[in-house]
């Protein structure tokens, strides 16, 4: 029995059109999965597409704004028309925005309303609450699913900074075990996947200077996590595969599957 054969699945994948989200697609495709690249962006889903077809898999590029219910509907069910259920749902999208952070020496408590409220809506609310009501919704009625939010190594243990970021990555996290305790009997599983630091559009500046080097605090990171390196996109292929296949995890939902080089391993 291959444990981590994708034939006859269908993947969702929001954030598909990313570095991160981008890997996981290509990985749920390499394993047999039929994958909709969900984004904004129909020019780099149409490039993702085109990647994954060209490695022979099969792919679909659907735009979808994961903060309004009326698009993801319609994206969900253009999926289904197209290529059955929805089998597989990766919550992938999100970020953060620098009126929710707190800058070396700034007050916590100066900090808008209108940065903390962005950032949860892009991380908790658009990012993975409407997603797993609408997409989950078929799959509860289907009794089959399997369930990945992105939550981050920030979701246990918050970095210095990214306060709202940290906490709306924490209740992704919770949202997830609330949601796996909730549908725990009704064929659909739902687990997290927390990525440790890999570089992507939104977090290189902070991390990489422009000729490859680090910058201070992208070295501090480095000195502190165990294998001395940052994350590539491709290592979090297997800790998708593996959620996503209900021959493989079957008995697992609820967990946080932290992928961070050993990050999260290190107390002082």
């Amino acid at each position: 029995m291959n444990l981590f054969n994708l034939s006859g699945e269908v993947a969702a994948v929001f954030g598909g059109t990313g570095v991160l989200g981008g890997a996981m697609a290509d990985a749920l495709a390499a394993a047999g999965a039929t994958v909709a690249v969900l984004g904004r962006s129909a020019e780099r889903g149409g490039e993702r597409v085109k990647a994954i077809e060209a490695a022979g898999g099969k792919a679909l590029f659907v735009q979808a704004d994961a903060m309004s219910p009326q698009s993801l509907t319609a994206a969900r069910d253009t999926i289904i028309s197209k290529f059955g259920n929805v089998t597989i749902l990766i919550n992938g999208a999100g970020g953060n925005k620098p009126e929710g952070t707190v800058a070396p020496g700034g007050d916590f408590c100066k900090m808008g309303l209108e940065g903390w409220n962005a950032v949860f809506d892009l991380n908790l609310v658009g990012g993975t609450l409407l997603p797993c009501q609408i997409f989950g919704a078929k799959m509860v009625e289907a009794k089959k699913g399997s369930i990945i939010n992105i939550a981050s190594m920030s979701s246990v243990i918050p970095l210095s900074r990214v306060v709202a970021y940290s906490a709306s990555k924490a209740a992704v996290l919770n949202l997830t075990m609330w949601l796996a305790r909730e549908w725990a009997t009704t064929g659909v599983r739902v687990n997290a996947i927390s990525p440790g630091f890999f570089p992507a559009e939104q977090n290189r500046r902070m991390l990489m200077n422009d000729d490859g080097t680090y910058t201070a605090r992208g070295q501090a990171i480095v000195g502190h996590t165990p294998m001395g390196r940052f994350g590539r996109a491709e290592e979090l292929a297997g800790a998708v595969v593996w959620l996503a296949s209900q021959k493989a995890s079957g008995f697992v939902t609820g967990q946080n599957i932290v992928v961070d080089g050993g990050f999260s391993s290190v107390t002082i």
